[in-house]
């Protein structure tokens, strides 16, 4: 049995919160400055976390190891379990051709990568976002940039970018209604307030995009698709999240935006249009050269029967989901659901109530994961592939995602155990500390939480209650408070080592991951101080009007 203790260096909270940060400088420090590989950066992070645990914090070494078994097997099972089978249907579509076929069908929509990027990084992933949330997203839209023609780099920043506004309603608004239920608001209220502050940041996100994929160049020649996108994308978030449904406010938000986007390549082209590793070509025109394979596409396009076969997997995907989603199905998979205590760890908080930290759920059917295994299965029936291919397909996956696996199944233990021990509750208390200036850290504590756990979710159901009691103290909106964790915590989603091995797995970097960290951190960063400020002015009477 351990209870848990805030500030065990010298009872103070500010010199406890320097030592409970460790674990994070030395992971971060290792990925970013020294590019060490995630998974050596990752146990080395644990390592310390340990120990301070056992030897600041008191923690018995029984319960240390117990709480980092199981945030390995949270780990692996929901999380790792998701995006092996999303890599794996990827790899099915590669290896009989129709990943082709589909790259060759998304030129004839554009073959402007600008406006790829944005369609699918940011339309596409927000859809994958709502329907299955953790690192699905990440997974499938950086493969398919890759087949594109992406650099593996730029593909793996574009979908961690892309990956942030759509968040909090992620996986049908799970973050949401869980901190609905650690802090006691009304769900739909805290809809509301989210649907007030992310909307902001998705009118940016696309032209940051464009920048990324072509600079000043990219904002100047394609900023209307950008900003239709970003505004289609932010209108419909707001409007669902308000007045029709917060669970279906992703859903709806992106596909609105890809259908503005679409409809506008359909009367507007940009200027030129780019392609990487290829001059910029003035709209209308041609390639001086032509290759052999822009050439044979021209003379034989494919056949109507293959481009829709090569979109199926996609299509079954989303069927797949939206049918995991309707109440009856739901109910019925979820007779399957086993939940039980993690054996041997028992954790009392501060005031010596139990904490939910042990407590396990097995969802074996409801989970996205395994609906990406159904969805995986009937893929193999669309593409007409054998079970002894796709076998081969999945020891492929599992060979690929070997070191992100270690990597994703680290980094959770050590969240686990920074939880357990009290040292990310530290860390929020001593924030929750700064009075009415809270109002402004409030958005880093949920970023905080999401870069450790790699979940908006894990962050809302660890911060949610803080909030609560910092804002009540303060004197600040507990309803604007609870919202910026969860609008924060979107932000941190990006450079989480969870979702960086998952980038990196999926495009081919992997030990690389720290490269595409010091790509993701700047706009992580800016972002994050924009939402901030957002927060900040929502706490004074100049915005105060947009609290519900």
């Amino acid at each position: 049995m351990y209870t848990q203790v805030l500030d065990p260096v010298a009872h103070s909270l500010a010199w406890s919160s320097l030592v409970a940060a460790l674990p994070l400088l030395v992971l971060f420090v290792l990925l970013g400055a020294l590019r060490m590989k995630a998974w050596v950066a990752s146990l080395a992070a644990l390592a310390v976390a340990f120990v301070i645990a056992i030897a600041v914090y008191g923690m018995p070494v029984g319960q240390s190891l117990l709480a980092g078994s199981e945030g390995a097997a949270f780990g692996f099972f929901p999380i790792l379990w998701i995006v092996i089978n999303a890599i794996w249907v990827y790899n099915m579509t590669v290896e009989t051709g129709h990943f082709d076929v589909l790259r060759r069908s998304f030129t004839r929509v554009s073959d402007d990568q600008r406006i790829q990027a944005i369609i699918i990084a940011f339309s596409f992933g927000a859809l994958m976002e709502a329907l299955a949330g953790f690192g699905t997203p990440v997974a499938v839209t950086s493969v398919m940039l890759i087949a594109l023609g992406f650099r593996p780099l730029k593909a793996a920043v574009l979908a961690l970018t892309a990956n942030t506004a759509p968040v909090a309603f992620g996986a049908m608004a799970t973050p949401i209604i869980t901190l609905g239920k650690v802090t006691g608001i009304s769900t739909d209220t805290l809809g509301s307030m989210v649907g007030r502050q992310t909307p902001i940041l998705a009118v940016f996100v696309p032209l940051v995009l464009v920048v990324i994929v072509d600079g000043r160049r990219g904002v100047r020649q394609t900023w209307p698709a950008a900003v239709v996108c970003g505004l289609a994308f932010a209108l419909a978030q707001y409007l669902t999240s308000n007045f029709v449904s917060v669970p279906l406010t992703d859903v709806i938000a992106a596909l609105v935006s890809a259908a503005a986007v679409v409809l506008l390549v359909r009367l507007w082209r940009p200027r030129e249009s780019y392609t990487e590793g290829i001059a910029p070509v003035a709209a209308g025109g041609a390639l001086d050269e032509p290759t052999p394979e822009f050439a044979d596409r021209v003379a034989h396009p494919d056949a109507r029967a293959e481009v829709a076969r090569a979109y199926s997997p996609y299509a079954i995907i989303i069927a797949v989901f939206v049918l995991g989603q309707i109440s009856v199905i739901k109910d019925a998979l979820g007779r399957a659901t086993q939940t039980f205590d993690w054996p041997g760890l028992h954790l009392f908080n501060a005031k010596g109530k139990p904490l939910t930290l042990p407590t396990f759920t097995l969802n074996l059917l409801t989970t996205p994961g395994t609906q990406m295994l159904i969805a995986g299965v009937l893929t193999m029936l669309a593409l007409r592939v054998g079970v002894g291919r796709a076998l081969r397909a999945y020891g492929v996956t599992l060979r690929q995602l070997r070191w992100a696996i270690l990597t994703v199944m680290a980094v959770l233990a050590l969240a686990f155990v920074m939880n357990a021990s009290g040292q990310t509750i530290t860390l929020g208390t001593w924030a929750a500390g700064a009075g009415g200036a809270f109002a402004v850290l409030s958005p880093i504590l949920g970023w905080l939480g999401v870069a450790v756990t790699g979940s908006d979710t894990s962050s809302n159901s660890l911060f949610g209650a803080l909030q609560i009691t910092a804002a009540n103290k303060a004197g600040l909106s507990p309803v604007l408070m609870a919202a910026s964790n969860s609008s924060g915590g979107v932000l941190g989603k990006m450079i989480s080592p969870q979702n960086l091995a998952i980038a990196a797995a999926a495009v081919g970097m992997d030990g690389k991951e720290g490269d595409i960290f010091r790509r993701a951190i700047m706009w992580s960063l800016i972002f994050l101080g924009g939402m901030c400020l957002l927060a900040g002015l929502q706490a004074t009477g100049l915005l105060s009007w947009m609290v519900p």
